[in-house]
């Protein structure tokens, strides 16, 4: 067996500069070299605000790291992860003179520490100071062309970081215009009669990325409805541009098509002169209210869920063919019928709301099958939200979520 390690011994042997901040930037430990080449004690650092212990110098009127330092360690509070940034400029001041600043360059990196809920409790500070190295460049025997490197290779690294910012900047812009073309196009359903449904869109939490998963309910002749769930492989403005295109044109084909598996093949018909819609998955069911029954089909789409009101549930996979132009030629799609009973709850999804990186399909589908069973009395409304809060993964999704929740 193991001996027991004393992790706070650990950090505080750490070789490089090491810090831990609250995500108020606010020091809660500092490991022996980072107190001593940054000239601070522990008593000095910790509990205080950064950038009240590091100001940044007045005299330097072109001085960004403080700005640049602050954006990065927001940013691994933000999201979650890693910020990497590029070499800074951030002069010390001495803290036995005051007034007195001491030219420093340094490498930074800050890193998440996640709670049990997934959130961020501590951000990682690790530097390498370079000035040094830098120094040492401008002692060689070509002092003047040491110089120049060190000039250019400061320069070159301050451009990289405003091309990273800018960057950053043109892909929020982007998320934002996809979020907003998105939701215009996945309103909210009209009412299916006096059958209680609920529908969702959830957004990644954790990815720059908006991906083109959609939801669709159409009314058919007679009395019966379709819903439906897709997923485009991409992200993006271009992704939402296709989803909904494709939207649209099963919408469409299912008002017309004589079953589910009719409209996927009109669907994948289409997709072919669609660009960027290739691989997509998508699942259509026909709820037929006057006869009790669910006609289905899937395109490499994860199955429905139909919730009985005894809690027991039953996947709708028996009529599941490959993704949207996965074939080079046509060939009809299959479908199935499943019958129901008044009471029941059918669930589509895309499958951000149960995969899970590094784990099996399977378990993802139990743990919905789980959720549905716990919670079979919950209204379409209540059951949406609660689907949403057990099986997102902590921390929050890293892929779209389309959810759609029918009382049969």
């Amino acid at each position: 067996m193991n001996p027991q390690i004393d992790y706070e011994a650990v950090f505080r042997a750490l070789p490089g500069m090491v810090a831990l901040l609250t995500p108020d930037l606010v020091y809660a430990d500092a490991n022996k070299d980072f107190q001593r080449l940054a000239g601070r004690t522990r008593e000095q650092l910790v509990g205080r605000y950064i950038f009240d212990v590091f100001p940044e110098n007045p005299n330097d009127p072109a001085a960004a790291g403080m700005r640049e330092t602050r954006a990065s360690m927001l940013r691994v509070v933000a999201t979650g992860e890693r910020d990497t940034m590029a070499l800074i400029r951030y002069d010390l001041e001495d803290p036995h003179r005051p007034g007195r600043w001491e030219e420093h360059y340094w490498s930074p990196v800050n890193a998440p520490v996640l709670g049990p809920d997934g959130q961020v409790v501590l951000i990682v500070h690790r530097v390498e100071e370079i000035t040094e190295l830098l120094r040492a460049r401008d002692s060689v025997a070509a002092g003047d062309r040491s110089r120049v490197l060190q000039a250019e290779f400061y320069t070159r690294s301050r451009e990289l970081q405003e091309v990273n910012e800018r960057l950053r900047q043109a892909h929020a812009r982007e998320r934002e215009v996809a979020l907003a073309l998105q939701e215009a196009m996945l309103p909210t359903p009209s009412p299916v009669g006096h059958h209680q449904a609920a529908v969702r869109y959830q957004p990644a939490t954790r990815n720059l990325n908006v991906c083109g998963d959609w939801y669709d309910l159409a009314d058919l002749p007679g009395d019966s409805i379709a819903v439906a769930v897709g997923d485009v492989v991409g992200h993006g403005l271009a992704a939402a541009c296709v989803m909904g295109q494709l939207r649209s044109a099963l919408s469409a084909a299912c008002r017309v098509a004589q079953g589910p598996a009719r409209a996927l093949e009109a669907l994948g018909l289409y997709a072919r002169i669609v660009e960027g819609a290739e691989s997509t998955t998508a699942v259509t069911v026909f709820i037929d209210w006057g006869r009790h029954t669910l006609t289905y089909s899937s395109a490499g789409h994860p199955p429905p869920a139909l919730l009985h009101p005894d809690g027991t549930v039953t996947f709708l996979d028996q009529a599941t063919d490959p993704p949207l132009g996965a074939r080079p030629v046509h060939v009809s799609r299959p479908q199935a019928h499943s019958p129901f009973t008044e009471g029941a709850t059918l669930v589509l999804y895309t499958d951000g709301l149960i995969e899970r990186r590094h784990e099996d399909i399977d378990t993802g589908l139990s743990r919905l099958a789980d959720s549905l069973t716990h919670h079979r009395n919950a209204a379409p409304e209540t059951l949406a939200d609660i689907l949403l809060t057990d099986l997102l993964p902590p921390g929050g999704n890293t892929d779209d979520i389309a959810l759609v929740v029918i009382r049969l």
